[in-house]
């Protein structure tokens, strides 16, 4: 009897010891730290990373200089919305149109040719249209449009360079061989910065281009013309509106015209009619950034 009181005692008392080390343990200021760093860890749920918004226009410095479509533009220089598409048409035929009633001073006298109207007319359509650059261009102009939302002229990786002067992709070294410059004449304009539409008027639209090309002028056979359609000041109902300008000549500096494409159908020289049966009348062409 006296051995089985001794036995309970000794397992009572070896019980009571396990429960003390493991209070002891479990209270201990180490464990507690231990448990209170996995609770934290448990209870931190990181953020889940923003997913970039494909929706959103790209920036331009981080689009890459990729010409996805082969047309010798880079894509980052071509309108990717509708919205940009026509507030570049109305920017840009509003700034030529503007030059029929008064020209520009921001225009360099030594740039008026039909061609240096439409590559004004392309730069400033670009700009921001801001009061600095009303006050610029001089009393008569409108806010015709928004600006651009997904170019800016001064973040573009072509700057001022917004002209392709070579067949051919765009190439990453293209800027660096001089196949983009500030100046295009006409052919250039036709041949390397725009796309064949049609010869039929019903086919253009506002900013599309008119070629005419003149093979017996060997200096400037070709001659470009801007289609306004509808134009903002007295346009009479009518939709086919053009304005250009003449070019200069030994005996005279030239000037900006604005008519009618029906008052051209019966001009004096045939070789100026904008007809399909014309051969010297190349069609309308449509600017590659608006494809």
């Amino acid at each position: 009897m006296l051995a089985f009181i001794k036995k309970q005692r000794v397992s009572f008392a070896l019980l009571l010891w396990f429960t003390l080390v493991f209070l002891i343990s479990y209270l201990s200021p180490g464990r507690t730290v231990k448990n209170n760093l996995t609770l934290h860890l448990r209870s931190y749920s990181p953020k889940t990373p923003r997913m970039p918004d494909r929706s959103a226009p790209r920036k331009f410095a981080n689009s890459g200089l990729v010409d996805l479509d082969n047309d010798g533009m880079p894509d980052v220089a071509e309108f990717r919305t509708f919205a940009d598409r026509q507030n570049f048409r109305r920017w840009f035929t509003a700034v030529a149109e503007m030059q029929f009633y008064r020209l520009s001073d921001q225009w360099n006298p030594e740039q008026h040719d039909c061609a240096g109207l439409v590559r004004f007319a392309w730069r400033e359509a670009l700009r921001r249209h801001d009061r600095v650059w009303f006050q610029k261009m001089g009393p008569g102009y409108d806010a015709v449009a928004s600006d651009i939302s997904t170019y800016n002229l001064n973040d573009s990786p072509l700057g001022e360079k917004l002209f392709r002067t070579d067949y051919g992709s765009y190439k990453q070294t293209d800027l660096g061989d001089g196949k983009f410059s500030e100046f295009a004449d006409a052919r250039s304009l036709k041949n390397f910065n725009c796309r064949f539409i049609s010869r039929n008027r019903d086919q253009a639209q506002p900013g599309d281009l008119l070629f005419f090309y003149q093979p017996w002028v060997q200096k400037f056979p070709y001659h470009v013309m801007i289609f306004l359609g509808e134009s903002r000041i007295g346009h009479e109902g009518a939709r086919d509106w053009v304005v250009y300008h003449t070019g200069s000549s030994p005996t005279t500096e030239g000037t900006v015209k604005k008519v009618r494409l029906s008052v051209l159908d019966h001009h004096p020289n045939k070789r100026w009619r904008p007809t399909e049966n014309n051969p010297n009348f190349l069609g309308f062409y449509r600017l590659k950034i608006l494809e």
